[in-house]
């Protein structure tokens, strides 16, 4: 609870030296038009985890959001980290991606990064993240990600 009021703190004393970030939603990392493939429709439910596909690698980004200080909820599956801190995870839509079901397409995850950590007290609670949204790729064991960030913070979420 201390990193996240110091996460929090940071971001508050950041923030009101420039404008706000932009709250964004799932749909706003799809391109307006762009005819999203369902990880159900397209990926494979057979067998291990390891037989899942992800859908649409090459499914488009919204270039614009590169460089934005933004908010965005979701999920978290960690990366890096310890039982107490996580300082590197994937930020996912819905409960499960990437660790249950097969992962959505590359423009539906984040890769984030934050330093100095911070704890995730569960991993079925969704979460708000405020950092820099990169439009650049990142690969990994779990999947490919059309986002990257450098959070600043970490809250639960709020309706």
């Amino acid at each position: 609870m201390k990193h996240i009021l110091t996460a929090l703190l940071l971001f508050v004393a950041t923030s009101s030296l420039a404008e706000p970030p932009k709250e964004l939603f799932w749909e706003d990392l799809i391109p307006k038009g762009h005819i999203q493939i369902s990880n159900q429709a397209a990926a494979s439910h057979e067998g291990a985890e390891q037989n899942w596909v992800q859908p649409d690698l090459d499914a488009p980004i919204v270039p614009e959001l590169n460089g934005k200080m933004v908010t965005l909820p979701g999920f978290v599956v960690p990366l890096e980290g310890d039982s107490e801190i996580i300082t590197e995870f994937l930020l996912v839509p819905y409960f499960g991606a990437c660790i249950h079901v097969p992962p959505p397409p590359p423009n539906q995850i984040v890769h984030v990064k934050i330093k100095g950590g911070v704890p995730i007290e569960s991993l079925y609670d969704a979460i708000s993240v405020t950092g820099t949204l990169k439009v650049e790729t990142w690969k990994g064991e779990l999947a490919q990600t059309g986002y990257t960030m450098e959070a600043v913070g970490v809250a639960p979420f709020q309706l």
